[in-house]
Parts: structure tokens; C-alpha cells; sequence
């Protein structure tokens, strides 16, 4: 059977690479031919890529691996002397995008909740939710279509934070209404140490990996010297997920991101530059995985049934989102697109938001089903649709901040404060 399913997973992956080159050439980010291609073939339509693949040992190993893999494009351009000098606009950014998603959804959620007499928690519930940005699918834009410029620079050390940010938001609620609503709620302290878990776990395994690097002589054995330690970390990781923990929260990404960030600061440009030449088609070739394996829970079938409360959560998600990245930027002094366009490159989030709403589902079948079931129904409708028009305006941020090439492969000119035509 694990050959019938590698095979599945082949015939996929194959068909998301056409499909996506066939975007492209529409002038569209191969990323939503990946997107809808994990739809069509997943479990809710064609079940190629099957509920019974998905759920492999040997699959959840590899795309954890792949996950660690694909952060190393993070993480290996957070070089600590290039970052200093916009280090405090992008931790200001990060944190009012963030706050301010969770305010503006949760108020939003709390009227309406407060006037249909719908407990008041579950508006907190989805402020943590939509506090969630799945770096993938701006990143792979980023990738695919070579964006380049201060919207771009700004975004990539920001997918780090964010993550570190959203869930310790949505971990901090989920603890405060378990508490509150159960005899066995989650200790603050066990929820801090959970959330920095994987980075704490990159920190340490990118410094043994630099102290390595640093005694390597050529480029073959720091390559081999990576990829043996970057295997270790993701092994690590999911040895927490799967035997330690009784709830899978580990993020693969942030190992990855921290692991490189860490070790990318202790080598030689130079040898950093021969590393990620091998590894760049690997990357590529993980983020279609990942992509993959964000659209294919994707039941298009909710999009027919979606309701007025999965409308309002993306639109007031989208506001938070914009909102704050808005003000954050303008705030801290940053350039002019940055302050328009970063907001749009922001709103992404199916995967994580998924990984999110099932751990607050689980808390709350036992003592509020009916509670379980709003949340589950609107952000499950709210991923298909949110991710397919996220796509499209975070590649129309990136080409209105003049970031993307133009057909000749040179990038368009920054704007400075114009409006995009």
C-alpha cells in the first residue's frame, strides 16, 4: 500500500507542477495552481491524495522534513548585521498586525455574539484563529516570481515573528477559556515553554550545527554536515509531536527558521552562498508539498455553504490584518509601500488556521459542542475561500509595491507614495 500511495503522491505532485506552470503563464502565482490542484485531488473531490495517505507515518515524517526544509529560506536571510538596523520596525510591525487582528475580530465576533446570546469566549477564540498567517503561500510568490524590494525584505523576518506571536496569542486564549470553562485548564507557563518549544529546539541544534560548519574544508561536507543536522532537528521534532505530546503542536517551520537563522549567522557568506545553491531546487520542490498539503482538507463543497459569519471573519480579518501592518509600518518609519502593501501579503493563513481551529474544537466538544461547531464550520468554509482570494492580493501587493519583474526579468521601480494603478 505505501507503494500505491507514494505513487499517488507522485501522480499529484506532478500534475500541481504543470497545473502551476500553467498559471504562471497567465500572469498568476504558481502557487494557486498548486492550491487548487490539492483541492481537486484531496479527499473532498478526486481523492487522489487520500484521507489514508495523509494520515501515513512515513508521509507525516517527510513533510515535517520538508517543512524544516523550506524554512530554511527564512531563516538563512535573517543575518543578524543586515537585520539590526530594521529590527525594531519589524518586531513593532509584527506585534501591531497581530494585536490588531485580534482586537478588530474579536469585537467584531463579541457584538455579534453578545446581541445572538452566543458565550462570549468563542469571539476570543476567533481573534486567536485569525491571528494565524501561513507564511507559505506569500513566500512562495516571494520564489516563484522573484519578488524583490522593501515590502519583500520586510515580509520574510516577519513570518518568523508572526508565527511566534500568533501562537502565543491563541495558545494564551485557548488556556484562559479552558480554564474558565473546564476543571483542567492549561498552566500559563506550560503554554509559553510550548510555543518558543521549536525555536528553543532550532536555537540549539543551529549552534551545533554553525560549531560544525565552521571546522568543515569544503562545500560537499558542509552540505552533508546541514542536511544530517537539519534530519536531526526535524527527528527531534517529531518525537515531541508524536511521543511526548498528546496534541500534535510542534511547528516544523519555525524549527527550520530558527536552525538556519542560527547557523547562517556563524559561517562565511560564501559558504552559507554553496549551501543554499543545492538546496534552493529542494526548497521549491518542498514549498509545492506544502502547498499541496494546505489545499487538499479544502472542501470546496463549504463554499456553498458558507455563512454570514464566514464573511464577516474574513473581512474583519482582512481589516486587522492591513490595519495593523498599516500602522505598525507608519508608526516605525518605514517606506511608503511597506506601509501600503505589506498588509496584503499578510492574509494567507488556511493551514495554520486549520492546525488552530482543530485544538480548539477539541476543547470544546466535551463541554460546548455547539460552540465547537460554529467554529469549526466557519473557519473551514472561510479557508477555501479566504486562500483562494489571499493569493491573488498578495501577489497584487507585491506588483502594486512594484516588487515583481517585469517580463524581462528586471523589477519594476519601487513606488515612493504613488497609488497603484
Amino acid at each position: 500500500m505505501i507503494a500505491v500511495d507514494i505513487l499517488r503522491l507522485a501522480v499529484t505532485i506532478v500534475i500541481a507542477f504543470f497545473v502551476g506552470k500553467a498559471v504562471s503563464r497567465l500572469g498568476l502565482p504558481a502557487i494557486l495552481g498548486w492550491l487548487i490542484t490539492g483541492m481537486c485531488l484531496g479527499p473532498h473531490a478526486l481523492n487522489v491524495m487520500n484521507d489514508e495517505l495523509m494520515n501515513a507515518t512515513w508521509y507525516g515524517i517527510g513533510e515535517s522534513i520538508l517543512e524544516c526544509t523550506v524554512g530554511l529560506m527564512i531563516g538563512t536571510e535573517l543575518i543578524w548585521r543586515q537585520m539590526k538596523k530594521a529590527g525594531k520596525q519589524i518586531v513593532v510591525t509584527t506585534i501591531t498586525e497581530s494585536l490588531g487582528t485580534f482586537v478588530v475580530v474579536s469585537l467584531v465576533f463579541g457584538v455579534i455574539f453578545y446581541v445572538t446570546g452566543t458565550p462570549l469566549y468563542l469571539a476570543l477564540l476567533f481573534g486567536g484563529i485569525a491571528l494565524a498567517t501561513a507564511p507559505a503561500p506569500s513566500l512562495s510568490i516571494v520564489n516563484d516570481m522573484k519578488a524583490s524590494g522593501p515590502v519583500t525584505s520586510t515580509l520574510i523576518p516577519m513570518a518568523v515573528l508572526d508565527d511566534l506571536v500568533g501562537a502565543l496569542v491563541f495558545f494564551t486564549v485557548v488556556a484562559v477559556v479552558s480554564s474558565a470553562i473546564s476543571s483542567s485548564g492549561v498552566p500559563l507557563p506550560v503554554v509559553l515553554f510550548l510555543v518558543f518549544l521549536p525555536v528553543l529546539l532550532g536555537i540549539v541544534t543551529g549552534w551545533v550545527t554553525g560549531m560544525l560548519l565552521r571546522r568543515m574544508k569544503t562545500a560537499k561536507s558542509s552540505l552533508i554536515t546541514m542536511v544530517v543536522m537539519l534530519l536531526a532537528s526535524a527527528g527531534i521534532g517529531f518525537f515531541i509531536n508524536n511521543v511526548i505530546l498528546s496534541t500534535p503542536i510542534i511547528n516544523f517551520l519555525l524549527i527550520g527558521m530558527a536552525f538556519s537563522a542560527v547557523f547562517a549567522n556563524m559561517i562565511p557568506e560564501k559558504q552559507l552562498a554553496d549551501i543554499m545553491k543545492v538546496m534552493n531546487p529542494i526548497i521549491s520542490f518542498g514549498l509545492i508539498i506544502l502547498i499541496l498539503n494546505l489545499g487538499a482538507p479544502l472542501d470546496y463543497h463549504l463554499v456553498f455553504g458558507a455563512g454570514i459569519y464566514t464573511a464577516v471573519y474574513i473581512v474583519s480579518r482582512a481589516i486587522g490584518k492591513y490595519a495593523g501592518a498599516y500602522f505598525g509600518a507608519a508608526v516605525t518609519g518605514a517606506p511608503e509601500t511597506v506601509k501600503k502593501y505589506l498588509g496584503f501579503t499578510l492574509l494567507p493563513h488556511s493551514g495554520v488556521s486549520l492546525v488552530f481551529t482543530g485544538i480548539a474544537v477539541s476543547m470544546l466538544e466535551g463541554p460546548a459542542p455547539e460552540c465547537a461547531a460554529i467554529i469549526q464550520g466557519t473557519i473551514a468554509a472561510a479557508a477555501v475561500i479566504n486562500e483562494i482570494i489571499a493569493v491573488f492580493i498578495a501577489k497584487k501587493g507585491f506588483e502594486w509595491a512594484g516588487e515583481l519583474p517585469d517580463r524581462k526579468g528586471k523589477h519594476m521601480k519601487h513606488r515612493k507614495g504613488v497609488s497603484a494603478a
